[in-house]
């Protein structure tokens, strides 16, 4: 398909802080916009702010609105020719354009618990909506085609039958289109505090439990657990600290600055996930050189390459061992100079080539 305008729904973007599917937006918005000239959709005017300055724009309704399975009337009247969607329940009766939907990943069938920012009815909605796979292939076979941001969820798609529909792979990135350089690497293995990073939830199945209870073995390294966490979890957590091993540290939240300079001091980001959507972190500190020692699942093994480090995710002596891999500079920046180069795969402008090839093939 031969198109010179690409309508983007933009209405995703958060208006405070990223979330993944506000970031995976705004980054692929602004790279795409280096190829193509972009129609945002959006539904607050306070979205431009994290937008392409001078994008072209069509003000729209809410996505949660009930006027949602009708949009397509607004972006037939505005010309649309080929939309895409970084979700997959935008409306589409009536619709008169190509249509794109994206499926990030499957990780609310296995676990149902909604995002904390919705209400109490489309979190009622959320939960019925995972019991069963009909609405998701009912949704995506409404498209001309499918994105994901995985070949892990890919395949997990296709096994499970969700979409008649060619699915292509649109990978996630870190940052921004405007981050997608080669960075400084780091020339030694940190000297001052032995400090590990970990940044992502407190949920149970992301398992940060085998990393708490890892810190008996490694007396000589810090444990930085960077995000927000309630009082009773924390409790909970604190309980499974061993006072004579490392240090764990609870943040409660860091600015993006504050993130990035526990990074670039860090031996090494960790996670022990049992179940993951994407791995954002993973790419965000080997993309700055910093290697990365994570639990050895599938999603992790495609994310980490050859150039992470992987542990058994119920054995706390396993995550030390890796761990301790590192202690030799060489060793440390060989992890490195792997982990900058794979991390080179997942950037936002070859994610928008992916996108405009999928365009193309429509």
């Amino acid at each position: 398909m031969i198109t010179d305008k690409v309508f983007f729904d933009a209405r995703y973007i958060r208006l405070d802080h990223h979330d993944g599917i506000s970031r995976f937006s705004a980054a692929l918005c602004e790279a795409l916009c280096l190829r193509t000239k972009v129609v945002a959709i959006i539904c607050d005017s306070r979205q431009l702010e994290k937008l392409p300055q001078g994008i072209e724009y069509v003000m729209a309704n809410s996505p949660t609105s009930w006027r949602e399975p009708f949009i397509a009337r607004t972006l037939n009247r505005a010309g649309a020719k080929v939309l895409f969607s970084p979700m997959q329940t935008i409306g589409s009766f009536g619709r008169r354009y190509k249509l794109i939907l994206t499926l990030h990943d499957l990780i609310y069938y296995n676990h149902k618990t909604p995002p904390s920012g919705f209400n109490t009815a489309i979190r009622a909605l959320w939960r019925l909506y995972h019991l069963s796979f009909w609405p998701q292939r009912w949704l995506l076979n409404r498209a001309d085609a499918v994105a994901t941001v995985s070949e892990s969820t890919k395949r997990l798609m296709e096994w499970n039958k969700l979409t008649k529909r060619p699915i292509s792979v649109i990978y996630n990135a870190a940052g921004s289109a405007a981050d997608d350089n080669d960075p400084n690497p780091p020339t030694h293995r940190p000297k001052q505090t032995q400090s590990l990073v970990y940044m992502g939830s407190f949920i149970g199945y992301k398992n940060v439990e085998v990393l708490i209870a890892g810190m008996k073995f490694l007396p000589d390294f810090e444990l930085n657990l960077l995000s927000r966490i309630s009082s009773e979890r924390r409790a909970e957590l604190e309980k499974l600290i061993e006072p004579t091993g490392g240090k764990v540290v609870f943040h409660n939240g860091v600015s993006e600055t504050a993130y990035h300079e526990q990074l670039d001091a860090a031996v090494a980001l960790v996670s022990g996930s049992q179940d993951e959507g994407f791995g954002i972190p993973l790419v965000e500190a080997m993309s700055r050189g910093i290697p990365v020692v994570v639990s050895d699942i599938e999603i992790f093994r495609e994310i980490g390459g050859s150039a992470a480090l992987y542990f058994d995710q119920n054995s706390s002596a396993d995550f030390a061992n890796q761990i301790r891999l590192l202690d030799a500079n060489p060793a440390w920046i060989s992890r490195s100079k792997a982990s900058i180069a794979w991390a080179r795969r997942f950037n936002w402008n070859q994610s928008a080539a992916a996108l405009m090839q999928l365009i193309s093939e429509l």
